[in-house]
């Protein structure tokens, strides 16, 4: 039975995620901030037939994160999948909150990596070697024609750089590193407005992962697989 750790999985397309992971037969570590109040995620593991278990895990504490690799040691993870983030509402220039930022990164840049080199030994153990981290169109550069957003954009651009990093160290480990980009999905974050269901996103992403190579890796891809500009 394949394992994935996943981050976020109490809400939106963390929770799709473990939903749908957790349907394919998948052993499914889930973690969120505060297991007590997660009474969605905690209705999936209870009905997972122990597939699901659920973990205390703050991104942004390195301790709980040196904790649980700790808890897991001798463990292979075949899928660790970054998706917990955030997008901190912010105002126009002259009025940026910069603690607000500081705290973009720390939960959408610095969160991932953490998690990477804490598990790292997890992953390059397991038979599927896949890190995964949920990024968003709005981290391209290329793409960045309206300004504006200032924290979110900068910390996914960052993560973005820093995942070609891991991919071209953990490379000659076998390690396949992705960045995907989930569509504009209706989600707590998303918004109402956004056109496309967590379902389907999710759908699509775990396709792009399965089929995913050693040649793909430190690839910027989107739900559908489409190669997204930098």
């Amino acid at each position: 039975m394949p394992t994935t750790l996943i981050t976020g999985a109490n809400r939106g397309l963390g929770l799709e995620f473990v939903r749908q992971y957790a349907e394919a037969g998948w052993r499914v570590l889930a973690c969120c901030r505060d297991p007590k109040a997660a009474t969605d995620l905690a209705a999936l593991a209870g009905g997972s037939g122990g597939r699901v278990t659920v973990h205390a895990l703050d991104v942004t504490d390195p301790a709980r994160a040196a904790a649980l690799a700790a808890e897991l040691d001798g463990e292979a993870i075949d899928l660790l999948l970054n998706n917990a983030g955030v997008y901190e509402r912010e105002g126009p220039l002259g009025q940026l909150d910069l603690a607000a930022w500081e705290r973009s990164f720390r939960v959408n840049t610095l969160a991932p990596l953490r998690l990477a080199e804490a598990l790292v030994e997890h992953v390059a153990r397991s038979q599927g070697k896949r890190i995964v981290n949920l990024t968003s169109l709005m981290g391209s550069i290329a793409d960045n024609q309206s300004g504006g957003s200032y924290a979110y954009r900068s910390s996914k651009a960052a993560l973005n750089m820093a995942t070609v990093c891991l991919a071209k160290d953990l490379r000659p480990r076998g390690v396949i590193c992705l960045l995907l980009h989930p569509g504009w999905v209706k989600t707590d974050m998303g918004g109402e407005q956004a056109p496309l269901e967590a379902p389907e996103s999710v759908r699509g992403m775990r396709a792009v992962i399965e089929r995913a190579t050693l040649e793909d890796t430190g690839a910027f891809l989107d739900y559908e697989g489409d190669v997204l500009p930098w």
